[in-house]
């Protein structure tokens, strides 16, 4: 691996991280000797990147520091081709529209030799099975993006009907369906609300107290620990 490409693997995974990176992780990670990371480091740094810490205690990368423009790998314009496949056919009309103008920027800068790669294709992501469901994903978005919360109609998995109001936090695509994450006002507690499940949904103009951000750290938190009781139970 050049000198080069090392550094931006660096930056890499300094993004990806929103904890300090310890030098040995990244020396792990690029393949070589936490000697040599730690010059690396100093190199990225008199180089303008905005990269904090110090050895034995890690890096952060400060946000809002932006990386060069490099070519992208086949392996990531597929990835890249596949991912906006999957949302164009998995979500609603405007996140699908915004995928495929993302797509276009991305094409139009690639050179004619990798151009066809975005039209490969090796993988294929189906389109949904036909769903009547009262709520609309771009609803559920707005919802979610300004911390509104939702008054529903639900029916569980007896049949049962009742009415809630939830704060939705997040969205899950299983396979056949999509889950809403969101905290109960009724149970006073987070749930998984099935969206084939809801009868009626309307927008309130109330928002829901807290940061969703955070609500959902603590809704995976529960999830995690519920797990882990199942597992040794």
């Amino acid at each position: 691996m050049s000198q080069s490409q090392r550094l931006f693997d660096i930056l890499q995974i300094l993004r990806r991280h929103r904890q300090a990176v310890s030098g040995a992780y990244l020396a792990q990670q690029t393949g070589v000797s936490l000697r040599t990371i730690y010059r690396d480091i100093i190199l990225l740094q008199s180089m303008g990147a905005e990269v904090e810490g110090e050895p034995g205690f890690g890096y952060v990368l400060r946000p809002g520091f932006m990386l060069p423009p490099l070519m992208f790998s086949e392996e990531e314009i597929k990835a890249i081709a596949l991912g906006v496949q999957w949302v164009s056919r998995q979500t609603d009309e405007e996140l699908s529209s915004a995928a495929q103008d993302a797509l276009a920027k991305i094409e139009a800068v690639l050179p004619s030799e990798l151009r066809h790669k975005l039209n490969d294709t090796d993988f294929h992501v189906s389109y949904p099975s036909q769903r009547n469901e009262a709520i609309d994903l771009k609803i559920l978005r707005k919802a979610m993006q300004q911390q509104m919360k939702l008054r529903i109609s639900y029916r569980d998995g007896k049949g049962e009907d009742t009415e809630r109001v939830i704060w939705p936090i997040g969205i899950a695509f299983a396979e056949t369906m999509q889950v809403i994450a969101a905290w109960c006002e009724l149970r006073q507690d987070f749930r998984a609300f099935r969206t084939d499940r809801i009868q009626q949904a309307e927008l309130l103009a109330d928002r829901y107290p807290g940061q969703r951000r955070e609500l959902y750290k603590q809704w995976r938190a529960q999830v995690a620990e519920e797990r882990a009781r199942a597992a040794t139970s």
